[in-house]
């Protein structure tokens, strides 16, 4: 029996209100959730939000859910622009300001992590001010969450500044090796960009790995397939994160999915505990 504990993203039931989507995967059978942060589920700029923030961290309780927290919503912080402002554009304390509330929350559900990531170069910023810019923003977020003892998981992302594993590390590196900046690993990524074979990936970060991201994926596409339908061989995925001694969340990453959301995750789940129970 595999002592792995899986979850699925709030961003792959955007046509869901998040109490249903709650229940229904509590009702499948998930551990838990990675609620992303947007307009329709949690808002954190609503005025009502520490109410809400309450009821929902209630809610989580009754249904027996865990919880990790998403920043990845797409145009809540400017309506033209996906994912702007990031930590790397010129009012960028628009995205510190969001990753601070984004940590309050976090603290305040109980969340395993605080997951985030760099965002990708604007074309008029050079090289070296954007990397100063995103260790300045991090540095920041850092202290944030050491006051709210919030773990954050720092998401590599491909055709981000920080897109695979060696540029986490530069970046721990440069912030000082704080011990509550940990990495997020897609396991997708692992296979679109890495070197390594993905469960040696997983391998590589165990003494830093806060939070897990899993899809398929096929070498070279950033795209987030459906479990079976990339290029990835999960029993010995599954089985390097049991060696890691990981206990955090596995979540489905499946965001363009919302259109059959409780299939998926229906089909997502029996996959991986069959894969689960092939480790090896």
């Amino acid at each position: 029996m595999t002592g792995l504990r899986f979850g699925y993203g709030t961003n792959g039931f955007s046509n869901h209100r998040l109490g249903d989507a709650l229940a229904v995967l509590a009702d499948l059978g998930y551990d838990g959730v990675a609620l992303t942060l947007d307009h329709g589920h949690l808002n954190p700029y609503r005025r009502n939000v520490g109410r809400r923030v309450d009821a929902l961290g209630k809610r989580l309780a009754r249904l027996g859910l865990s919880v990790v927290i998403e920043t990845g919503a797409r145009f809540l912080l400017d309506p033209w622009h996906k994912h702007a402002p990031t930590l790397l554009h010129d009012d960028r304390a628009t995205r510190i300001d969001f990753l601070r509330r984004a940590v309050t929350i976090g603290a305040d559900l109980g969340a395993q992590a605080v997951s985030f990531w760099a965002g990708v170069k604007p074309f008029d910023v050079d090289d070296t001010t954007a990397w100063q810019r995103l260790v300045d923003g991090c540095a920041d977020v850092v202290t944030t969450a050491d006051e709210h003892g919030v773990t954050l998981g720092f998401e590599p992302e491909p055709g981000m500044l920080v897109q695979d594993i060696a540029d986490w590390r530069r970046l721990h590196a440069a912030l000082g090796g704080p011990a509550g900046f940990g990495i997020t690993l897609d396991i997708g990524h692992c296979r679109c960009l890495e070197d390594l074979p993905v469960p040696d990936c997983v391998t590589a970060v165990a003494d830093h790995l806060v939070n897990v991201q899993i899809d398929d994926m096929r070498r070279g596409v950033h795209e987030h397939l459906e479990f079976g339908t990339g290029e990835i061989d999960f029993p010995p995925v599954l089985a390097a994160l049991e060696q890691a001694g990981y206990h955090g969340l596995v979540a489905v990453e499946l965001p363009r999915h919302s259109h059959a959301a409780p299939k998926v995750a229906a089909d997502s789940l029996r996959f991986l505990k069959n894969a689960a129970r092939r480790e090896g």
